[in-house]
């Protein structure tokens, strides 16, 4: 009996795991590869669409997500850049009303994006059951963004 609940449990959290890796967590293959010197950010980083199109906006969706509210890790590094720009508690359900805007389709989100850093055959396309899966270079003007999110007092100016 103690067998199948063993077995039991651990197919449970199998199961969830690949639910969380499929679902959730669309912003977790973020990579820094690059901090300029005015503070932008060049990071390496994927989306999940319908098609191509749809994936290569999710990725930049991501991309400036992730820089908001969950730092982009510098590797061997302790920079203060890997921070998130909010460092509130729950922001990310305070400030949803803010992100469902802002992440629309054609949101303020692509006016802190830039492509100049990618280059030429370096963006790669996966086919799956779902849809498309998108990684490129994108470079996310992270200064501009705090400056935006500081007007609109979702950052807090001390």
């Amino acid at each position: 009996m103690k067998i199948k609940s063993l077995f039991f449990a651990l197919a449970l959290i199998c199961i969830v795991q690949v639910h969380a890796q499929s679902y959730g967590a669309p912003y977790s293959s973020v990579e820094c590869i690059d901090v300029e010197l005015d503070g932008s950010i060049t990071v390496r980083v994927s989306g999940h669409g319908r098609n191509d199109i749809d994936a290569a906006e999710q990725a930049k969706k991501n991309a400036v997500y992730n820089v908001i509210f969950k730092g982009v890790k510098v590797e061997g590094s302790n920079s203060a850049i890997s921070r998130p720009l909010i460092l509130e508690v729950n922001a990310e359900e305070k400030y949803q009303e803010f992100t469902n805007i802002f992440f629309a389709d054609s949101g303020e989100y692509s006016k802190f994006v830039s492509m100049a850093d990618r280059r030429w055959f370096t963006s790669k396309s996966k086919k799956s059951k779902k849809g498309k899966t998108w990684t490129t270079t994108v470079r996310v003007l992270r200064p501009e963004l705090q400056k935006y999110l500081k007007e609109r007092n979702i950052i807090k100016t001390k």
